[in-house]
């Protein structure tokens, strides 16, 4: 086995993840059901797991929505 020597001090590299496909794109419009509501007042939704925070969303309400913010791991909708 293959020992790495690193230098001291020197920081821990990291492993590169690929980003997985989004099943959201911007601009993308459909209805979502949201389901919580987060820290700072955006309601929560998911599209095939992926988490989509809707601006103004309240538990409970099922909305129609456009994708306008896309991240890595999550993206930000308008109700429409």
């Amino acid at each position: 086995m293959d020992e790495q020597i690193v230098p001291e001090g020197a920081a821990p590299q990291r492993k590169v993840i690929p980003e997985l496909p989004k099943p959201v794109k911007m601009g993308d419009e459909f209805e979502v059901t949201v389901n919580a509501v987060g820290g700072k007042g955006d309601g929560i939704a998911k599209k095939d797991g992926f988490v989509i925070f809707v601006q103004g969303g309240q538990k409970g309400e099922v909305v129609r929505i456009r994708i306008t913010e896309l991240k890595r791991s999550f993206a930000v909708a308008q109700k429409i």
